[in-house]
């Protein structure tokens, strides 16, 4: 069996929060609405059952990591490309030739309080991750493990 993997998943605390995962049915959503190539080929071809994520709250004051989820189905084609009133909608995407695909994940634990980026700037363990390279805008990211563990042990110290 393959070694998990770890991963950064972005997303804006005002169109969809750790919170609202939370409150889903047994706490689990697929993660729809990644229109970028890159991060849509991680989702596709390298995300499996078990690995783990950083739930990320971009756009927030401050933004920061807010939790911990684990991937429970690997990638299927996102149907929210082929719908025209979803604001993911992608004329070119079909049932038949998808282009964009998503993954299910599940909650594990929210942070009692968020890791903001400017703290996490400052762990020397982290001065390599990509969610801290400059430029850097992908909404789904791979993350080290000794990355992600800094992160959580940062998290439990707080």
């Amino acid at each position: 069996m393959a070694a998990s993997k770890y991963w950064l998943m972005k997303t804006e605390p005002t169109s969809y929060s750790i919170q609202h995962l939370a409150a889903e049915k047994k706490q689990t959503t697929h993660w729809d609405g990644v229109r970028n190539y890159q991060a849509r080929n991680y989702m596709r071809d390298d995300m499996k059952i078990g690995d783990k994520v950083l739930v990320y709250h971009s756009n927030a004051k401050p933004p920061a990591v807010a939790g911990v989820a684990t991937i429970v189905r690997e990638s299927y084609p996102d149907h929210t490309s082929w719908d025209p009133d979803n604001k993911h909608y992608d004329p070119k995407s079909t049932a038949q030739n998808p282009r964009w695909f998503m993954v299910d994940i599940k909650l594990e634990e929210i942070f009692d309080e968020p890791i903001p980026l400017d703290d996490l700037r400052e762990i020397k363990a982290l001065k390599a991750m990509e969610l801290l390279r400059k430029g850097s805008r992908l909404s789904v990211q791979p993350v080290r493990k000794p990355e992600f563990n800094a992160v959580v042990t940062l998290a439990k110290k707080r």
